[in-house]
């Protein structure tokens, strides 16, 4: 429900909604079974590769997959690319003058993490919406752990109930832009 909330704002403020996803092959290092740290998820072409079936992605939204190459994790967004041209993330921020993101999903300490860190290094602002993410928490205290390091990095936080009143200028400013991760 978060995450629809957080669409619908951003559909109403007229930015675009990116959407990534995990797009694994059957066999991957990033899985337990050939060295990874992961049990199978998110293997392509399976239900467990589905957006949750409650998530309200409209037709125009596009869709980024990443961790298709067998050799690699491939956690930030950034490493992603749509599956009918080829583009990868970076290609439709750029095309569409997008100077901030906003990044919520999963898994906080993993994805969400990496993709809004390398939206810093790309130049762009970020805000990682923290009540539209959880963390996996491999070891205990990764979560507290990614927010410091995302915070450190210059990436801000924010809660649907305090994005436009901590961001009134992003709620006036057309160049403002939401991706979701």
């Amino acid at each position: 429900p978060k995450v629809n909330a957080y669409i619908g704002q951003f559909r109403l403020a007229g930015a675009p909604v990116f959407a990534s996803r995990d797009w694994h092959p059957p066999k991957t290092t990033h899985f337990q079974a050939w060295g990874g740290l992961w049990p199978p998820h998110c293997v392509r072409g399976t239900p467990g590769a589905a957006y949750h079936p409650d998530l309200k992605l409209a037709e125009d939204v596009v869709i980024v997959s990443k961790g298709m190459d067998p050799q690699e994790d491939a956690y930030s967004a950034f490493q992603a690319r749509n599956l009918d041209d080829g583009r990868l993330l970076g290609d439709y921020l750029q095309a569409h003058g997008v100077e901030h993101l906003y990044v919520l999903g999963l898994a906080l300490d993993y994805c969400v993490k990496w993709s809004a860190l390398d939206a810093v290094r790309h130049g762009l602002g970020a805000t990682v919406l923290v009540d539209a993410t959880r963390a996996v928490n491999v070891r205990p205290h990764d979560a507290e752990e990614a927010i410091e390091m995302l915070v450190r990095a210059g990436v801000r936080l924010a809660t649907i109930e305090t994005l436009w009143a901590t961001c009134k200028a992003c709620a006036d400013d057309t160049q403002s832009q939401e991706v979701a991760s």
